[in-house]
């Protein structure tokens, strides 16, 4: 039995070691701590890297692990070291917005701490741009746009000229989606003098975070630079718009505008483009020649627009001879007209042309009432006569005079030719046959066609039929049947045609049927020949000829004669 002193003796130390235990427990359970950097909120910027850190004390070995709070990926690498662990998001997406959750682990006691992930994305500064450049007095749209921003709808922007606010918007449409947007606002305005020098100022701002560590406002400012397009161009000309050639003279010519135009001499070609001849205000040309008659242009040019004036220089000239023209073939006994054109004359108030057939006037013209404005001109006169065979090798000619003391003498009168030829239609054609249309079966037959003396005529035979014409060979306008049969008889047409006209001519041929027991031969023959003088002097030179005869089925007459000869 213990006494009581003894138990009095014992009771301090179960008190004090009850104590100590409970110390150990208190201090061990006081000293495992875990803290996060950032503490519990970071702003993150898509496209940076962000590291989140974990770290803890009164703990030698701890473990960690990182997750979301809705068990997303974490998209990100963890890093452990120690007592510290840290997630790396690098680069930082939309997939990294999320509350990360630290857990750490000391044996059986663990931790957790949270950090807010939150993205938004305000890379660049704002950009202006314009729909032109700026020109007094013309509308311009200038528009004011933040690239790849979010969250939008926390966005505000507005545009300032130096002190004045052109315009403010704010974008507060739903974000029914997670993307970088580009905004914009526009503005329309018309540009006057004093805007020149102005700043135009576009400033945004994404009210995201009160701390001064987020770029939260950002502006980009223009100065204005205002332009005014090319006018009032002038042209003064020393010492005359109308020259002699062999003369000089000197054009200068000044343009307003801003910045001031640049001058730009040219002229312009028959096609209507533009020869590039001088850069400079001031252009001279010498000796003139009558190929320097003609439009020239000075253009004022700038950044904003261009300005032209033309001037007309005319060199007095005569430079090519009449120009003589048909309105078609000569053809006996039809009208024609003919044009006779004096080319890029100057001046034509004192000229005079006239058309002669010989030496009989057809027609004179003088052009005193038209001269109302000073450029080169061609003129000309029409004459319609009825040509006849007996103009044939008659000499038509045009003759134009310029009267003008100040031309040099071989300028003053110039003339051209022409020699008539007439052509005639084909007439007079004949179809003939020999030996008659009625021929009996085996008999040699010969057609004649004779289409009276017209040069350049083509024969065109042919035999007529139902189902379709037959052309027929011929040679010098003969077609031979050497011993002619039922199928033979029929309709024959010969066709004489040359460049302005035909006529035709047709015949039919009557074939009779033989007996067949006699034995008969017949001589006579059946032609069909059309030549300007072919003449049969003899059956014997007929019969040589049926013989020659190989199949054509066209011919000119000029061969045939060629032929002959």
């Amino acid at each position: 039995m213990i006494s009581s002193s003894q138990q009095q003796l014992k009771m301090p130390v179960a008190l004090f070691g009850a104590s100590n235990i409970f110390w150990m427990v208190f201090a061990a359970s006081q000293a495992f701590k875990i803290e996060t950097s950032p503490e519990s909120r970071i702003l993150a910027q898509i496209g940076d890297s962000v590291s989140l850190t974990c770290s803890t004390t009164g703990c030698e070995s701890p473990v960690f692990s990182w997750r979301t709070q809705i068990d997303s990926p974490l998209n990100g690498k963890v890093k452990t070291d120690g007592t510290n662990s840290t997630l790396i998001m690098d680069p930082v997406s939309f997939e990294n917005e999320h509350s990360y959750l630290c857990t750490a682990t000391c044996g059986s006691e663990k931790l957790e701490k949270g950090i807010q992930v939150e993205i938004y994305s305000f890379p660049k500064d704002p950009e202006i741009h314009f729909s032109g450049l700026l020109e007094v007095g013309k509308q311009v749209t200038v528009k004011c746009l933040i690239p790849d921003v979010y969250p939008f709808d926390r966005l505000e922007m507005d545009l300032w000229k130096d002190d004045h606010l052109m315009k403010n918007q704010e974008f507060l449409e739903d974000m029914d989606r997670k993307s970088l947007e580009t905004k914009s606002l526009e503005v329309t305005f018309t540009p006057v003098m004093e805007d020149t020098g102005k700043a135009l100022v576009c400033r945004a701002q994404l009210n995201i975070d009160e701390t001064e560590s987020v770029p939260q406002k950002r502006n980009t400012t223009k100065e204005l630079q205002v332009y005014i397009s090319p006018k009032n161009t002038v042209i003064s000309v020393h010492p005359s718009t109308r020259l002699q050639e062999g003369d000089s003279v000197t054009m200068t010519c000044s343009s307003e505008g801003l910045p001031a135009p640049k001058i730009i001499w040219n002229k312009k070609l028959d096609n209507e483009n533009l020869q590039l001849l001088s850069g400079n205000e001031t252009l001279t040309l010498i000796a003139m020649r009558m190929e320097d008659s003609g439009t020239y242009v000075c253009e004022g040019v700038n950044s904003i627009g261009r300005s032209q004036k033309e001037v007309e220089l005319i060199v007095e000239a005569f430079p090519r001879d009449p120009e003589i023209e048909m309105s078609g073939l000569l053809v006996n006994g039809n009208p024609v007209t003919v044009s006779c054109r004096v080319p890029n004359v100057y001046p034509f108030d004192h000229l005079e042309i006239e058309l002669l057939n010989g030496e009989t006037i057809l027609m004179k013209k003088n052009f005193l009432e038209e001269m109302d404005r000073k450029s080169l001109e061609t003129k000309s006169l029409e004459v319609t006569f009825t040509p006849t065979t007996e103009d044939s090798g008659k000499v038509l000619v045009c003759r134009a005079k310029l009267h003008t003391g100040e031309m040099e003498s071989e300028h003053k009168q110039r003339q051209s030719t022409q020699t008539l030829y007439v052509n005639v239609a084909p007439k007079d054609i004949q179809l003939t046959v020999f030996p008659s249309e009625s021929v009996k079966e085996g008999d040699t037959v010969i057609i004649s066609c004779t289409c009276g003396n017209i040069p350049e005529t083509w024969i065109i035979l042919k035999k007529k039929a139902e189902t379709g014409d037959t052309v027929l060979k011929s040679i010098d306008g003969a077609y031979t049947i050497l011993k002619v049969q039922l199928e033979d008889a029929g309709v024959y047409e010969c066709e004489s045609k040359n460049e302005v006209g035909s006529q035709l001519r047709n015949l039919t041929l009557d074939v009779k049927g033989r007996d067949n027991t006699k034995d008969y031969f017949s001589p006579e023959l059946l032609v069909l020949y059309c030549a300007s003088s072919l003449i049969i002097p003899a059956i014997g030179m007929i019969i040589y000829f049926a013989r020659k005869a190989n199949m054509k089925g066209s011919y000119s007459l000029v061969e045939a004669q060629k032929s002959k000869v």
